[in-house]
């Protein structure tokens, strides 16, 4: 991961001094062990600040909106996919950013660290290649890096960049997996488990709407939860009203979806906000033969018709 840092910044340094960046989006060093956060640079003092490694899991491209000029920013598999549907939805111009991609292996859930740790205090993170030692007040714990992935990065098959300008490092195998079996285990269940699973997981949601924070393609000025007039869904935290949101939510993100964990990462509950958006994901590829994010040519299946398109769900009764 260091060669990976130190690559990125002589890109970046590259990209700023030539004029061709007025900003790198990227990630520095966080105030904790085990965390990574984003930050802007924009001149080439700062290039020095910008890491790479198993923490700097946010997804990028939820800065590109409101970034002004030229945009240089870094971008694993999943932050490029989102890139293409940004692009696709008109938010923002190819011209106007410079992808420099990374492939990723997969990002470390500090939590789970944190939990096999037991609460002991953790000061220090090395990289030991497939394993984190983490030592800290009376811990010294070396951790298999693939065991302590997050849920999306387990099942993700596009760990390389689908789109980049400049290509740091060499590009990762990808997983040979049936990414959705989670959803077809889930699909499995009987019809009262999987409602007493989705009820008892929104029931614990607050309503602080972190997680449409965190979308990359939330992009809405005005969300349909804070549209008054007419007033679509309250504002409690009741089952209906919460259900709601969450169905409405995963509905608007169907073929859109990048599966890059940006919601449950963000969520301060834990609520597993990823079994709707999966679902809708898993059925957008089933009826449509469509992925989200990996063709920057190919219009998204729910904005366009064709003759030929499924029907089936409108049978299903």
């Amino acid at each position: 991961m260091a060669d990976l840092s130190s690559s990125i910044r002589e890109e970046a340094k590259k990209l700023l001094k030539k004029g061709e960046a007025d900003v790198i989006i990227g990630f520095e060093k966080g105030s904790l062990p085990l965390c990574a956060t984003p930050c802007f640079i924009r001149n080439e003092a700062d290039v020095e600040k910008l890491i790479w490694n198993e923490f700097c899991g946010n997804n990028l491209s939820r800065y590109l909106i409101k970034a002004k000029g030229k945009v240089g920013i870094i971008a694993k598999g999943c932050d490029t996919r989102a890139i293409v549907e940004l692009i696709k939805e008109k938010q923002v111009q190819r011209e106007q950013i410079v992808i420099i991609g990374v492939p990723c292996e997969g990002m470390v859930d500090r939590k789970q660290i944190m939990m096999r740790c037991q609460g002991n205090k953790i000061t220090n993170v090395e990289d030991r290649d497939e394993r984190l030692l983490i030592t800290g007040d009376l811990l010294n714990v070396a951790v298999k890096k693939d065991e302590c992935l997050y849920p999306g990065c387990q099942v993700c098959t596009n760990r390389n960049p689908v789109m980049y300008d400049v290509l740091i490092g060499s590009t990762s195998e990808e997983q040979q997996t049936d990414e959705f079996t989670d959803v077809t285990n889930f699909d499995g269940k009987s019809s009262e488990e999987r409602w007493e699973y989705i009820t008892h997981e929104i029931s614990k949601c607050i309503r602080c709407y972190a997680c449409r924070n965190a979308c990359p393609l939330c992009y809405c000025k005005e969300c349909f939860v804070d549209t008054t007039q007419p007033q679509w869904v309250g504002k409690t935290t009741g089952q209906t009203d919460t259900l709601l949101f969450h169905i409405m939510r995963s509905i608007h993100l169907a073929g859109r979806c990048v599966e890059c964990g940006a919601c449950e990462r963000a969520c301060p509950v834990t609520v597993d906000i990823r079994k709707l958006n999966r679902k809708m994901s898993a059925d957008v590829k089933k009826l449509f033969d469509y992925k989200t994010g990996l063709d920057i040519d190919q219009p998204a299946p729910l904005s366009t018709f064709k003759p030929d398109d499924s029907e089936e769900f409108m049978l299903d009764i």
